[in-house]
């Protein structure tokens, strides 16, 4: 499912136009963005947890010449999927 496709379905489960379909969808999205820029973790119950992780930094290999090269420690967004989550899809 890609994004068009998933304000059509917001848009008729939620009885809304597709216009306010995608408003909701990108302010939702736009919300868990701006918390998880913010070091803020995001707990949609029952569906799952937005949060930041540190990966720490690493050696490793080019692979058109095989030089070793450092790779920097960064911050990557992680999902966690909830019980009922989970149980839906099992």
């Amino acid at each position: 499912m890609n994004k068009s496709e998933l304000v059509e379905a917001v848009a008729q489960n939620a009885d809304l136009s597709k216009a306010s379909a995608a408003r909701a969808v990108d302010a939702m999205v736009d919300a868990v963005t701006r918390a998880l820029k913010e070091n803020d973790s995001v707990s949609l119950v029952g569906f799952g947890t937005f949060t930041v992780r540190e990966r720490a930094a690493r050696s490793g290999r080019n692979p058109r010449t095989g030089d070793t090269i450092n790779i920097p420690a960064t911050k990557v967004p992680s999902f966690k999927a909830g019980k009922a989550l989970k149980d839906a899809v099992n």
